[in-house]
């Protein structure tokens, strides 16, 4: 035997959650099954563990799988001496979340040369290897379950996905494909690029803009189904209002003359300049009810998760127009 000869190692009482024997440990763990760290070294030889990460070891040869490089970089980023705050401790996010989301404009996890890792603003730890440490602001959102790994909810995984390229295609394909595969709203991606302060970026920046055109178009899409699913009298389509000889009112979504009712879609997004755009959308809506028009509001959210509930609004709406006092004359004209 010589000092190459890596020493037989014993079983060790580790268990995944599945009982087959874990393929990872942290040198926490291993202090407390009693190895110290002199056999972790000598077990660190040629042929046998491989230390991956600072504090995280391969308990066998080989090169590393996918899941291995997950796993060890969630034990890296738990390790003791790093305590989490309150909630969430660490999650995958970036392009390796995507990945894991099924986003088919994301790498493979085999060729991604970092993972990133969400961890609580508050934990003192460093990017090193391949993991690069990203800090949650304000705080950590909630983790969804992949494949057994926690990992960012879709828009912070965009964000911090953004944050790290260049490629203005590369940017336009995740935003893009968030939207239309139905992954989150526009709104919600914006505002983890606006909490990231990448909205000064110019490639970002028109991406976002062919975002929230990608985010109306789908919204309309699901407006025309809501009307037609659900038997709604056909409306006057993307109008603008105006009182006879004075001044433009605005324009809305979908407009029933008969019963002074408007549907307004909400497809605006977090910006610097929201206040101003909620103030003049407020200013719009009340001046249209004081004339005696009924404005209903929907958000893209809501007609995705609950279009029936929404149906149910509208059709309610128009139920009671005809006990209300007549609305004010206005001219429609197509928008």
């Amino acid at each position: 035997m010589n000092h190459n000869t890596p020493i037989t190692p014993r079983p060790l009482p580790l268990a995944s959650r599945t009982g087959r024997p874990e393929r990872l440990a942290a040198a926490d763990q291993l202090r407390a099954l009693g190895i110290p760290a002199g056999e972790v070294a000598a077990r660190c030889r040629p042929g046998g563990w491989q230390q991956l990460l600072p504090g995280v070891f391969l308990l066998q040869p080989g090169p590393p799988t996918s899941e291995d490089r997950l796993r060890a970089a969630l034990l890296y980023a738990r390790r003791t001496g790093a305590v989490p705050a309150q909630g969430p401790d660490a999650m995958i996010t970036g392009l390796a979340a995507l990945t894991l989301h099924r986003f088919s404009s994301a790498p493979p996890l085999t060729t991604l040369d970092r993972i990133d890792v969400l961890v609580p603003r508050t934990r003192r730890l460093r990017s090193t290897g391949w993991v690069r440490v990203v800090r949650a602001a304000p705080e950590s959102p909630e983790p969804v379950e992949l494949t057994g790994v926690p990992v960012a909810p879709v828009a912070r995984a965009v964000a911090d996905a953004v944050s790290g390229l260049s490629d203005a295609e590369t940017v336009r394909r995740l935003l893009t494909e968030a939207v239309r595969g139905g992954h989150c709203e526009p709104g919600a991606v914006v505002r983890e690029l606006s909490r990231a302060r990448l909205l000064t970026r110019p490639h970002v920046v028109d991406a976002v803009d062919a975002l929230l055109a990608e985010g109306r178009s789908l919204s309309e899409e699901r407006l025309y189904e809501m009307v037609r699913e659900f038997a709604l009298p056909d409306p006057l389509w993307n109008v603008d209002l105006r009182l006879p000889g004075g001044p433009h009112l605005g324009g809305v979504d979908a407009y029933w003359p008969d019963q002074a009712v408007a549907v307004e879609l909400d497809t605006r997004a977090p910006r610097q300049d929201d206040d101003a755009l909620w103030s003049e959308y407020t200013r719009k809506r009340e001046h249209l009810e004081r004339l005696g028009i009924t404005v209903v509001h929907l958000t893209p959210r809501k007609l995705r998760e609950a279009m029936d509930q929404q149906a149910t609004v509208v059709r309610t709406a128009l139920m009671a127009a005809s006990g209300r006092q007549p609305a004010a004359y206005v001219v429609v004209l197509p928008r």
